[in-house]
């Protein structure tokens, strides 16, 4: 492994790069790290080039490109515009984590599985999942890693299932996985959706409950439910923060709490911000490789 220093550019669209993401990569171990904002995808080519020609070939392997923001095709796209402007021998490693949210996804899907594998004997082959909060990038993340894991994925809509259907339409595109849009904006489509699931991610916004208890007490056949939301009231009503596993109050399924998937999200940005450092070739992180990482967290 090269002795040079380890350098880490961070790249958002954003007037801010997150302070969560840089603290991250300082304990991991990079030296110097500096972050650009207002990035445009247009700009992304020159900013990698400008990194891989200022550096002898071998220090490629010590340099880092992390592409924030809180849009996910969009750090998809930055990712793949600054893999494609590489120049071998010229690399860097690339990773992309927009608002924290890829590794978050990849985090609650494999403490999901641990709880499926561990308590019920299953896997994801066939599980039936709701994902509430389907348009941010948690749960456009979470929702390409089960179905690519074969699941079968239902995206719901709070507020017209335009949007859904959308990120079902790219997710088919880009990875070529088949979600199922399915509103959920009155009592009755809720409940049916509900009634259905055997596992429910809540990975709405902050503070908003998508999963009350009247909610809970319509689940058949639910197994699992995981919450990413740690700030009150919970994403589902009688969530504990540190719920991994635990019998969730109002329904037979059993819980998994934002604190418990934090714990592991944490765990795997910081573990690939090392591999990025240590590794003696360039390599280049999303949300799969991510859950891959997250599933050595939790086996």
């Amino acid at each position: 492994m090269s002795d040079a220093t380890p350098i880490l550019h961070m790249l958002s669209p954003q007037k801010h790069m997150s302070p969560f993401d840089v603290n991250m990569a300082a304990d991991a171990g990079y030296k110097v790290i500096v972050p650009y904002i207002n990035v445009t995808l247009e700009e992304v080519t020159a900013l990698t080039q400008d990194a891989i020609f200022s550096r002898p070939p071998d220090f490629g392997k010590r340099t880092g490109l992390f592409i924030g923001g809180k849009d996910a095709i969009l750090a998809l796209d930055m990712l793949e515009a600054a893999k494609k402007a590489l120049v071998p021998p010229f690399e860097l490693s690339t990773f992309a984590d927009p608002a924290g949210s890829f590794t978050t996804a990849a985090a609650m899907v494999a403490c999901v599985e641990r709880v499926l594998r561990t308590k019920f004997n299953r896997g994801w082959k066939d599980t039936r999942i709701a994902v509430f909060g389907a348009t941010g990038v948690v749960g456009f993340a979470a929702s390409i890693i089960t179905a690519l894991e074969g699941a079968k994925v239902k995206l719901v809509a709070h507020r017209g299932v335009d949007r859904v259907i959308k990120s079902a339409a790219v997710s088919k595109e880009r990875f070529g996985v088949d979600l199922e849009p399915a509103p959920g904006e009155t009592a009755e489509q809720k409940a049916a959706i509900i009634s259905d699931a055997e596992v429910i991610f809540a990975a709405a916004a902050a503070g908003v409950q998508v999963i009350s208890a009247h909610d809970k007490a319509l689940a058949k056949d639910l197994m699992v439910v995981a919450d990413v939301n740690a700030v009150p009231p919970a994403g589902v009503e009688g969530m504990d923060l540190f719920m991994d596993g635990a019998p969730l109050p109002g329904c037979n399924a059993l819980g998994v709490g934002p604190l418990a998937i934090g714990d592991i999200k944490y765990k795997t940005e910081s573990g690939l911000f090392k591999q990025m450092i240590n590794s003696d070739k360039a390599v280049h992180f999303d949300f799969r490789d991510a859950f891959a990482f997250a599933r050595t967290l939790t086996t």
